[in-house]
């Protein structure tokens, strides 16, 4: 019996994506969603918000997705927080990579507003089988 997903944390610094993902994301798929503009601000809120899974751009200026991971699995209660890293670079070596880092799986940018909600459900529903 898997825990419905309910509080996602999404990271991405360009705000026309994060108003599209947010709507997408709500709407479509009746997430309640936190934006954070930058990995700080993800490590500042998310500890108090508690999400449930993280959705995190790989590129940002300043700390980036994979530096922002790393620091995540630092703070006690997010040290298990499931990440999908959000990218353009998805060949199958770059998608190892970042599950070698510890990301639950890889969702392809630039994404389809329609499908998001669904790609994020069942990534996971496979981590939660």
């Amino acid at each position: 019996m898997s825990m419905d997903l309910k509080r996602i944390l999404y990271v991405e610094d360009e705000p026309d994506i994060q108003a599209v993902a947010k709507l997408a994301l709500e709407s479509i798929g009746g997430f309640t969603v936190e934006i954070c503009s930058s990995g700080q601000e993800a490590l500042d809120k998310a500890p108090s918000w508690a999400p449930q899974l993280i959705l995190m751009d790989v590129m940002m200026p300043g700390m980036d997705g994979p530096s922002t991971l790393g620091k995540l699995r630092e703070i006690p209660g997010l040290s298990a927080t499931p990440v999908i890293f959000m990218t353009a670079k998805v060949q199958p070596a770059e998608i190892l990579e970042y599950k070698a880092l510890g990301a639950l799986d890889v969702i392809p940018k630039p994404f389809d507003p329609m499908t998001l909600a669904a790609s994020v459900s069942a990534v996971w529903a496979r981590a939660h089988d």
